[in-house]
């Protein structure tokens, strides 16, 4: 007989990544939540998205972060919280979860609103990115010392943001005509579909290999330089782009006088850029997502952006 799937609470269900929770675990087949919020009332891009959700078979619980006593409510009508609340406002929003879930004391499993590059490890970024990694990382300690059950999931690098601009950083869209190349080009990043992601973590909320563990998401297919991404775009659109090298010091001069949008974009992909991902993480006997979960075809980056052509 299969076990009853886990009901699952995801929390800001109408966002980027969220939205895409929310359908990987319908498609999982997990009884899902999300939350509906009074002050949404006045908003209609949110109360279209409710609508679609509700059209998919999404439930809806009335209350919201920011209201302790309802989201302690919500939490005991769910097994697993699943955040995937902006990770500029995330920290102190995640304090608010943490708080009730020790409340409720019904959860079986949080994921936190990670996602990213693990900065646990070797990852030297700058302000004011480092500042938002040591929060982030802080809400994990936070979770430990309260001794929830937690996954934390590392997807390293979103597609979207990453793949289509050949990892430059003032656009989204693929170069047509000239390309920077970052140093020499060659450090190497790990590239990640977000529906990918979506599944992948939803895979772990019934497994009991990965409670308390950091998830992390290392595709093979998918561990490629910016030389090797470059190079799969020229292939795709039959064209070679004009290149230009820019250093460490020209790079960082961007975030000279720059926003603060562009600061964090930019302290973000230095190290990225300039040292890579590291590519050895494991979640146990040297395994990482693309093994513990094989059944997930995930994309290739090639695949991804074919979209763009």
């Amino acid at each position: 007989m299969a076990r009853e799937k886990s009901k699952v609470l995801v929390l800001g269900g109408t966002g980027y990544l969220g939205k895409r929770l929310v359908k990987a675990s319908l498609r999982e087949g997990h009884p899902t939540f999300v939350l509906q919020r009074n002050e949404n009332v006045m908003d209609i891009n949110k109360i279209q998205a409710l609508l679609r959700l509700r059209k998919r078979g999404v439930q809806f619980i009335e209350a919201s972060v920011s209201n302790h006593e309802s989201l302690v409510r919500a939490l005991k009508q769910v097994d697993v919280v699943v955040s995937a609340l902006p990770q500029t406002s995330g920290p102190s929003l995640e304090y608010k979860v943490i708080d009730a879930i020790k409340e409720a004391g019904n959860i079986k499993r949080y994921v936190p609103a990670e996602y990213s590059i693990d900065t646990s490890r070797r990852f030297h970024t700058l302000e004011p990115a480092k500042g938002l990694a040591e929060r982030i990382l802080e809400v994990r300690k936070a979770v430990q010392n309260a001794n929830i059950p937690y996954t934390s999931i590392s997807a390293n690098l979103f597609a979207g943001w990453y793949a289509p601009n050949l990892l430059q950083i003032d656009t989204l869209l693929p170069p047509k005509d000239k390309v920077s190349i970052y140093g020499d080009g060659n450090a190497k990043v790990i590239i990640l579909d977000e529906d990918d992601v979506a599944i992948y973590t939803i895979k772990t909320l019934d497994d009991p290999r990965t409670i308390n563990k950091t998830l992390h998401l290392v595709p093979p297919e998918n561990i490629v330089s910016q030389n090797e991404l470059i190079e799969i775009w020229e292939k795709l659109i039959g064209k070679k782009l004009e290149k230009s090298n820019v250093s460490r010091e020209d790079f960082l001069a961007i975030m000279e006088g720059a926003d603060t949008g562009t600061q964090l974009m930019v302290s973000y992909t230095y190290p990225i850029c300039f040292e890579g991902c590291l590519t050895n993480y494991e979640i146990g006997e040297g395994e990482e997502g693309s093994k513990l979960y094989p059944d997930v075809k995930y994309t290739r980056v090639d695949e991804y952006l074919k979209r763009y052509l």
